[in-house]
């Protein structure tokens, strides 16, 4: 009776896997934005019943960067900054 949990995460092809570590970041999939799982803007989002459809969840920064999503701008700011940046050089 010691079920393991098992955690759906994207991987880098942007293509969901099961896992039986969790994600240590979130995402939208409509927005492709990726962040901590503590974010404010997303637990506000959560906390009204939104955005909960489209969850999802990386293995790490570089797994939700090569899926195609960028970083969030609230709980992010400095990597936003430099994804900002770099997007339009």
């Amino acid at each position: 009776m010691n079920e393991k949990k098992i955690y759906h995460l994207i991987g880098a092809d942007g293509k969901s896997y099961d896992s039986d570590m969790p994600g240590t970041l979130g995402g939208h999939c409509k927005l492709k934005i990726y962040g901590r799982l503590d974010c404010p803007s997303a637990l506000r989002y959560i906390a009204k019943g939104q955005y909960v459809q489209h969850r999802v969840f990386f293995k790490d920064e570089e797994t939700a960067i090569a899926a195609g999503y960028r970083p969030c701008g609230v709980c992010m700011k400095e990597t936003y900054k430099k994804w900002k940046t770099q997007k339009n050089q």
